[in-house]
């Protein structure tokens, strides 16, 4: 990839913060949107802006056609069976609370478990925590190892006759780590389990294909792989949406309306209340034109190279511990970590005023830095748009935040 052509593709990248040119270092958090992306946005309010479905009028037959393809292009990213197998929402989190509401909190109960991992998002841990309350179900952890991988025997020995539910992250957004999420479907499906993937971090990375995994449900976000904020996708298997009722009531997903009772449509528009992200689909169809055109192949290589170069780098400097596996094909595009006697608050707010944006805090993992035994941690990600010199700015920048602080404690 010529990573020069590409950066001139995000116009944001174009400028300087502090008196510095931009290096973004926080693409887990979200990534910036490529020109397309945002013509495509433009286009439709512009030229096609009107509701879909409903109208019979040439704008309305546009945006419907525009928005369906939008559903069509991302079953073919992820190698879905069908389109009816892609439910637009409004983010991982909203996808993630709607299987939670809309299949475990009404098919498990009490006594039933469900099981996750200590290295969750809030959003793959918060929703079944509850729903464990709702049913009377129990919520179990599959351990993890020090260097944030999960071991497979591991997996076995936690799943057991009453495992219904397995919900994993692929990528982790603080250690890393990509999990072997084939063989945990494999093992989830042969204990009679249903498993749900946190996507991400992994679908802007990653080639994805469903089918191969043999997941039952996956969730994404457009604005982690180049598209806009506010939309996400939930895939689920025909079988299991069916099943489901609807999360919200209203327009959209109805068949006919009586006074005391209604019916619904059928998959996947019962799932979808209400007008729907019509420009966040289309521009998430124009991301994924986007990364399809570029590779997701060479992106992932990309990406495995920097990472590499970044835990080779960062290990030059004394006091600083990375967190996550230490082999670089084990993990995706970004690295945490700590400098010692440093809040990473004060390490980000030192990079920032030389123009380079890294995300500190606890990352929506509260667990997790628990486990860590750290409040918080920073974190740099990396995407198609960053380069080596990035990485080399990011280090002298944290060379020059640990002498600072060393001068100010002595």
């Amino acid at each position: 990839m010529n990573i020069k052509e590409i950066r001139h593709q995000f116009p944001i990248l174009n400028q300087n913060i502090n008196g510095h040119p931009l290096i973004y270092l926080d693409s887990a958090a979200t990534s910036q949107k490529p020109v397309v992306v945002i013509e495509a946005l433009e286009n439709y309010y512009k030229k096609y802006n009107s509701n879909v479905h409903r109208g019979a009028h040439t704008l309305g037959n546009i945006a419907t056609d525009a928005f369906e393809n939008a559903r069509e292009k991302v079953k073919t990213f992820i190698h879905a069976k069908e389109s009816a197998e892609i439910v637009f929402t409004r983010s991982t989190t909203a996808s993630l609370n709607l299987v939670a509401q809309c299949y475990v909190r009404e098919f498990l109960r009490e006594g039933d478990e469900i099981l996750i991992t200590l290295m969750e998002h809030h959003s793959n841990l918060i929703p079944w925590q509850q729903a464990a309350k709702a049913t009377g179900a129990t919520l179990k952890f599959i351990p993890i190892q020090t260097d944030g991988t999960i071991h497979l025997k591991d997996v076995e020995n936690a799943v057991t006759a009453k495992t219904k539910f397995i919900s994993i992250t692929h990528v982790s957004n603080v250690m890393g780590t990509i999990h072997p999420v084939k063989e945990i479907a494999e093992i989830a499906h042969r204990h009679g389990a249903v498993i749900c993937i946190d996507a991400a971090q992994s679908a802007p990375h990653l080639r994805l294909n469903v089918q191969d995994l043999d997941c039952d449900f996956l969730a994404i976000s457009g604005h982690k792989m180049a598209g806009p904020t506010g939309i996400g996708v939930l895939y689920g298997k025909r079988t299991l949406l069916e099943k489901m009722r609807p999360y919200e009531y209203g327009g959209e997903m109805i068949d006919f309306v009586d006074l005391y009772d209604s019916t619904w449509k059928e998959l996947p528009w019962k799932l979808e209340g209400g007008t729907p992200n019509i420009a966040g689909a289309i521009g998430l169809a124009a991301a994924i034109d986007f990364l399809e055109q570029l590779g997701l192949d060479q992106i992932s290589r990309h990406e495995q190279q920097l990472v590499t170069y970044a835990l080779e780098k960062l290990s030059s400097i004394e006091g600083i511990s990375v967190y996550g596996p230490k082999q670089p094909d084990h993990r995706s595009g970004l690295v945490t970590f700590n400098l010692r006697d440093v809040h990473p608050h004060d390490v980000a707010t030192i990079l920032d005023a030389q123009g380079i944006a890294i995300r500190a805090g606890h990352h929506c993992c509260q667990p997790l830095m628990k486990w860590l035994n750290v409040s918080a941690t920073a974190r740099a990600s990396f995407y198609l748009y960053n380069t080596e010199e990035d990485i080399d700015a990011l280090v002298n920048g944290l060379k020059q935040a640990k002498t600072y602080f060393q001068n100010v404690i002595c």
